[in-house]
C-alpha cells in the first residue's frame, strides 16, 4: 500500500461524518419548561420553569412596547423579565400588559403617544408579584399551585431561593398559568383581583 495513502487514512480516522443542510433547517431553542402531562397530584416542581436550566428571556425597562412584542414573538413566550442595568429584576411584562387596558391608561395619564410607551410604563413591578420559596414548592403538589394562582388572581408566580453566601433572594423559577393549563389539559379560571388602589378604582369604574 502507498505509505502516503495509509498515512492519510490514519490521520482522518477521528473525523465525524458531515453533510450539507440545504434550505429550511430550523433553529433549536430552549423550551419554556416541562412539557409533559401532569395531574393535580403531581409534584409542583413538574410545572416550574427552572431558570437554572432554561435561560430567562429579558428586556430593558426602556424598551418600546413594539419591540417588547417583537421579542416575545421571536422567543415564543408570553412573559419577559424586565431587567435594569445593575442588573436586577425590576418587574415582569406579559402579553396581558401589552394588549390589556394598561397601555391606554398610561397614554391618558401621562399624555404620551402609544408608540412612546416602554416596558417600564406597563410592567408589573417586582414588589407587586407574589413569590413562593423553592423549599415550600418542593413539598407541594400541582393542585396547591393552581389554588395559589386562583387565590391571588395571578397568571404568574415567581419561585425564589437564596444560595449559600448570597446577600438576598434570587428568582429561581416561574409558575405560569398558561404552562400549567397546557400540562393539565384543562383551563384554569383565575378571577381578576385588584392588587393596588389604582387597580381597584379601575375595576370599580369599568
Amino acid at each position: 500500500m502507498d505509505m502516503a495513502l495509509a498515512s492519510s487514512r490514519s490521520s482522518n480516522a477521528g473525523l465525524l461524518p458531515t453533510r450539507l443542510l440545504g434550505a429550511g433547517a430550523a433553529l433549536a431553542q430552549a423550551g419554556l419548561g416541562p412539557i409533559g402531562p401532569v395531574t393535580p397530584d403531581s409534584p409542583a416542581l413538574d410545572v416550574m420553569t427552572d431558570l437554572t436550566l432554561v435561560k430567562a428571556v429579558i428586556t430593558a425597562p426602556r424598551t418600546r412596547l413594539r419591540d417588547v412584542e417583537r421579542q416575545m414573538i421571536e422567543a415564543g413566550v408570553r412573559m419577559l423579565f424586565v431587567v435594569g442595568d445593575s442588573p436586577v429584576v425590576e418587574g415582569l411584562i406579559t402579553t396581558t400588559d401589552l394588549y390589556g387596558d394598561r397601555p391606554m391608561q398610561r397614554v391618558q395619564q401621562r399624555g404620551l403617544r402609544h408608540d412612546e410607551l416602554t416596558a417600564a410604563d406597563v410592567m408589573t413591578p417586582l414588589a407587586d408579584i407574589d413569590a413562593i420559596a423553592l423549599a415550600d414548592l418542593r413539598q407541594a403538589r400541582v393542585a396547591h399551585v393552581v389554588e395559589t394562582l386562583v387565590h391571588h388572581g395571578r397568571n404568574h408566580l415567581l419561585v425564589v431561593d437564596q444560595p449559600d453566601g448570597a446577600a438576598g433572594p434570587r428568582v429561581r423559577g416561574v409558575l405560569s398559568r398558561t404552562q400549567i393549563q397546557r400540562q393539565l389539559g384543562r383551563p384554569i379560571e383565575v378571577p381578576e383581583i385588584a392588587h393596588s388602589f389604582a387597580e381597584l378604582g379601575r375595576m370599580l369604574s369599568s
